[in-house]
């Protein structure tokens, strides 16, 4: 099926580096194949950071290797510099992303290093990519786009600056990442406009948080201005722990749903998705997971976009077992 949008899960990564608890691998892995099964095409699967400052990242190559056994799907991971990058690409994955803050305070408390130390960092990882694996993807999310809670308001032109070193580093794509939750959809709107007149067909995917309750809102107002991939985790799950009151990722399933439901195709199965979502709560028993869709159920007769099979009567997510 053609897609009109890109739903990218970064549940596995943002969502479980962001909660106390470590998810045993082999639930983990499950909670994979139950994410590929319902549809998603891009999952950010973990990221190669040392286990001792993230330990529920301590299994990244082992989820890596299984996530490359999904036909289709396309295995990213995060990586915070060239040593991250050189065992990624060792691993195989598809595609790395790495985290350029427009905030020299949140950059400093989340990776150690300046925006500009970031952007020569960005430049080294697509020169080791086009020597070991010139097909992967190298992209970058500019975090903190939208206001920082260390630094407080970040001023877009130091966004559309970034973004155009970004790309002059070799970047394949830049996004745009609601880190602290402070985005508005009029804001959502300018600031991709101004990146996308700055850098073109490099502009990324849309990060949204929930945080103040505009996470749909703010995607809605990036899909207006042309942007067609959509970070989202599975239940809200995640935020950033190098960010204070950073919760709140935009919920999966009530994203596929809006999409699904102004005809725009995602190519995910909800009822699926649903089922993923008992996966995930099995495998982080009592963790709290967010998300209207999945308690509401589906309307009665609910037809997907480009879909002929319509929902039962208010079919719900199962509860967790």
């Amino acid at each position: 099926m053609d897609l009109d949008v890109l739903i990218s899960e970064v549940g596995p990564r943002d969502g479980l580096q962001s909660v106390e608890a470590t998810m045993p691998t082999a639930r983990k892995l499950a909670w994979i194949d139950a994410l590929a099964a319902a549809g998603l095409r891009e999952i950010e699967v973990g990221s190669y950071v040392p286990a001792k400052r993230l330990p529920q990242m301590a299994d990244v190559s082992q989820v890596v290797r299984h996530a490359l056994g999904k036909p289709g799907l396309e295995v990213m991971a995060l990586v915070p510099n060239r040593r991250g990058a050189e065992a990624a690409l060792a691993d195989g994955v598809h595609a790395l992303t790495l985290p350029v803050s427009a905030s020299a305070a949140h950059s400093l408390a989340n990776v150690r290093k300046t925006p500009g130390q970031m952007v020569a960092e960005v430049r080294e990882v697509v020169a080791l990519r086009n020597e070991r694996a010139p097909r992967a993807r190298v992209e970058t999310g500019i975090s903190t786009a939208f206001g920082c809670t260390l630094q407080g308001a970040v001023p877009e032109d130091d966004v559309v600056r970034l973004a155009a070193a970004l790309a002059e580093a070799g970047a394949d794509s830049i996004g745009l990442s609601d880190t602290t939750g402070m985005a508005n959809p009029a804001q959502v709107r300018r600031l991709f406009e101004r990146v996308r007149a700055e850098i073109g067909q490099r502009t990324g995917a849309a990060h949204m948080h929930n945080t103040r309750g505009l996470g749909l809102a703010n995607c809605l107002a990036a899909w207006d201005v042309g942007v067609r991939t959509f970070d989202s985790s599975q239940g809200g799950l995640g935020g950033c722990p190098y960010a204070p009151g950073a919760s709140g990722n935009v919920v999966t399933e009530d994203l596929v749903f809006m999409f699904e439901a102004m005809g725009v195709r995602t190519g995910v199965d909800l009822e699926r998705l649903f089922a993923a979502r008992a996966v995930l709560q099995a495998g982080l028993p009592g963790e709290p997971v967010y998300g209207m869709t999945p308690e509401a159920g589906l309307p009665k007769g609910f037809v997907a976009a480009g879909g002929d099979r319509p929902a039962g009567a208010f079919a719900r997510a199962p509860r967790q077992p």
